[in-house]
């Protein structure tokens, strides 16, 4: 039995059947996506003494070690942990796991093509995110009823499952006054389909965190007015058939004591009930 969720004076039924992960499958010693230069995820059959951990090689069961960077391997989520000295860790960060999310697509424009800002500042070929082009996708008045927003750069393929980013690769990213605007809305939750909501090389300052956090530029120290409650998720994989619009997220996270932690966020479609009630 699907379960019925109100929005905005609306009910709603979740459709649990066609729920969709966002999150890139990571394949361990393979193609993977890969940001900053990290050392690839890896996994390794676990040998302790007499026991080995594969059964191909006479093992009893399956067991294997696994080494990553959740920052830069795939799908993760992260808190304010990443740029503050104090510990909120991302195992303790969901109050609520279910809360609505609005998503959309938005095409990254050259830093040239724009008026608007980044510090420490735009190169002309950089590729931004801008407030401009998020307003024209979603109203003020949307944006604050969400609980999260989950952003999809356009063109979109699956090289995105796999992308190695680096100097001759640097993914798109928000200018100021994009963040600006999200960081004002109600939202909780903010997911994008690239590494870093920051330029790759920004000189360490991580600008657009700190406003989206409401950290004091340079600090690393929580304040009374911090947004602890609120998360990133970086590097997640909208396939074309999830159409722009309002789903359910379930973002799921592993319960680690880090600031990072690998993630899988799993929309759910949407059914008015009054759309079901008329077909009777």
């Amino acid at each position: 039995m699907n379960p019925f969720v109100e929005f905005d004076g609306i009910e709603y039924q979740l459709e649990l059947s066609q729920a969709c992960s966002i999150a890139i499958p990571l394949t361990f010693d393979q193609h993977q996506p890969n940001h900053f230069g990290a050392d690839k995820a890896q996994s390794n059959v676990l040998e302790a003494g007499g026991f080995v951990g594969d059964t191909r090689r006479g093992g009893s069961c399956n067991v294997q070690s696994i080494s990553m960077v959740p920052h830069c391997n795939g799908t993760h989520t992260e808190t304010v942990q990443h740029i503050v000295n104090q510990g909120v860790p991302v195992g303790d960060s969901l109050s609520s796991s279910l809360t609505s999310c609005y998503v959309l697509s938005v095409t990254p424009i050259k830093a040239s093509e724009t008026q608007e800002s980044y510090y420490p500042g735009l190169a002309d070929t950089d590729q931004v995110i801008t407030k401009q082009a998020l307003q024209q996708q979603v109203s003020n008045e949307d944006l604050d009823l969400m609980g999260a927003v989950a952003i999809r750069t356009l063109p979109n393929n699956d090289s995105k499952t796999s992308q190695v980013y680096g100097h001759d690769a640097q993914p798109p990213f928000f200018t100021t006054e994009a963040i600006e605007w999200l960081s004002q809305s109600n939202i909780h939750h903010l997911l994008v389909d690239f590494p870093s909501i920051d330029k790759m090389y920004d000189e360490g300052h991580l600008h657009n965190h700190h406003l989206f956090w409401n950290v004091p530029v340079g600090s690393h120290e929580l304040t009374d007015t911090t947004l602890v409650h609120r998360t990133i998720t970086e590097m997640i994989f909208i396939n074309d058939d999830i159409t722009d619009g309002l789903y359910w997220l379930n973002l799921q996270v592993p319960h680690f004591q880090l600031d990072a932690a690998p993630s899988r966020p799993v929309l759910y479609p949407l059914t008015d009930v009054s759309d079901l009630e008329s077909d009777e």
